[in-house]
């Protein structure tokens, strides 16, 4: 059987992340667990998901966790199979949500601790239970500065976690209007010490 894999999959609102991770989940094979973050808070987000999960493979489990996915995912992952987490977007909002004072002097260092602790924990249960790892995430840093704090302190713990993420995953991709461009590979071949 081979390594467990990681990959991390970028991108921008409607730029085709959930639909090339799911493809890519397809493609490992093996038995998968989606991983939904999203709150059904209003009737568009309950829209949303109810739309997501007609479009799921009947043969996947589906776990929905707005937190503590890593206790979550160890104890209902396969060894051998996939772990699809859809999204880490939502998982860090989330996690600034459960915060008890939000727009306290230090929030910033509250989040990227719980953000950190998110992040390293579903790489554990997911190596524990021999599972590869797809996560999803949105590229936030292209867009305006929020003109909030929370939303500047949200921002940065998202951009860092995908920062952390890209740093062990094997495969980074961003998707570009449905493009799946593959970074890592990219960044690779743009090393000044990189074979000619």
């Amino acid at each position: 059987m081979p390594p467990p894999r990681l990959a991390l999959v970028l991108g921008g609102a409607r730029s085709g992340k959930s639909a090339f991770a799911a493809r890519l989940a397809q493609r490992w094979g093996g038995p998968v667990l989606f991983v939904a973050t999203a709150t059904a808070d209003d009737d568009e987000m309950r829209a949303r998901i109810a739309a997501h999960r007609r479009e799921r493979p009947s043969t996947w489990r589906t776990l929905e966790t707005a937190t503590r996915v890593g206790e979550q995912v160890k104890a209902a992952a396969h060894s051998g199979g996939t772990v699809l987490v859809d999204c880490l977007t939502l998982l860090v909002s989330n996690c600034l949500g459960a915060l008890s004072d939000p727009e306290g002097a230090d929030v910033t260092d509250r989040l990227d601790r719980t953000v950190d602790e998110e992040v390293r924990e579903l790489l554990v249960a997911t190596a524990a239970a021999e599972a590869s790892c797809i996560v999803v995430s949105s590229e936030v840093g292209m867009g305006i500065v929020p003109d909030y704090p929370s939303g500047r302190v949200y921002r940065d713990a998202l951009g860092r976690a995908n920062q952390y993420l890209a740093s062990q995953a094997e495969n980074v991709y961003l998707m570009v209007a449905g493009i799946p461009v593959d970074i890592k590979a990219l960044a690779a071949e743009a090393r000044p010490d990189a074979p000619a």
